[in-house]
């Protein structure tokens, strides 16, 4: 009797293998329609600049030409700088976002915190109402002074309010507060709790806003080109948009040895282009395995005395 009840249950909590298949079916065309992109771009970037012109894009190139990824590796002194600035930017922007957003959002889903009611409105109001890029710009560069300075890169994208809402349901819905109750009486601090108990249990939260940090600060173009005119200081994307929109900037590349003219007439402007953005791609896609882990885990670590 027990033992058919148990198969019942077990057959009620199961998927049917119709249902199982069409959600495959489904993965996988979603899967497709995402990587298909990527293939679409990087055919484009390895065709001949005559075959685009002839033909026009195509997922098959009709004639193969590393003529992009050559003018690139021209120019490798510049992309390498480039790239090492941004790897810099991105690593000190996500630890700090981590912690910022973390603490921030640790703050604010405790209901014993007696400022909370404020801080959520302060919290809230900039998801619906932007101070704009004016007051923005103003406040970075004649307040805080961080024109052509590396934490211009950094700061204005180290707190989003979007993760702070992320991080205060994550901590009041799976940190139960009898964990913290029992630290206070062992005479734990707020710090020590947070540091030695909470953040050892919230790996999947911290991978959840690592990586939209990373994300955020990897793509980002638009602060260099708002407070950045020092080419040392130059990111990886910042410095390839450059190329894209500007064809001067890569005549005045000391790396290049070229003029302007030799250059307009040898770059082969729309491969370049799609290499281009296979460059930007592919790194912060290898990131993404590592973290992906606690994404599919969905597993609170930690456990209550009871």
């Amino acid at each position: 009797m027990a033992r058919n009840k148990l198969r019942k249950e077990k057959e009620l909590n199961q998927i049917k293998k119709s249902t199982n298949v069409f959600f495959n079916i489904i993965f996988i065309i979603l899967s497709a329609l995402c990587i298909f992109p990527i293939v679409f771009v990087f055919s484009i970037s390895i065709s001949s600049e005559t075959s685009i012109q002839k033909n026009g894009y195509q997922l098959i190139p009709q004639e193969l030409s590393a003529a992009a990824y050559q003018f690139l590796w021209n120019e490798r002194g510049t992309i390498l700088h480039a790239t090492f600035i941004s790897i810099l930017v991105t690593a000190l922007g996500i630890i700090l976002s981590v912690l910022l957003t973390t603490t921030m959002g640790y703050v604010v889903s405790r209901n014993t915190y007696k400022l909370k009611s404020f801080y959520t409105w302060v919290i809230f109001i900039p998801m619906i109402f932007n101070g704009g890029m004016l007051a923005g710009y103003v406040v970075n560069t004649n307040i805080l002074h961080l024109r052509n300075s590396i934490w211009a890169l950094i700061l204005p994208l180290a707190v989003s309010p979007f993760n702070i809402v992320i991080c205060k349901t994550f901590f009041k819905t799976t940190i139960p507060d009898s964990i913290v109750e029992s630290a206070k009486i062992d005479g734990a601090g707020q710090l020590r709790i947070f540091a030695q108990i909470i953040l050892p249990i919230s790996k999947p939260i911290i991978a959840t806003i690592a990586l939209f940090a990373a994300f955020g600060y990897w793509n980002d173009w638009f602060q260099a080109s708002l407070y950045i005119s020092d080419k040392n200081l130059q990111t990886l994307q910042s410095m390839l948009n450059n190329i894209q929109n500007n064809i001067e900037y890569i005549a005045n590349n000391p790396y290049g040895g070229l003029s302007l003219q030799q250059y307009k007439a040898s770059m082969p402007t729309e491969s370049v282009r799609m290499a281009i953005a296979i460059i930007i791609v592919v790194p912060i896609a290898c990131v993404y395995p590592f973290f992906q882990k606690y994404f599919i885990s969905g597993l609170t670590i930690g456990s209550v005395k009871g």
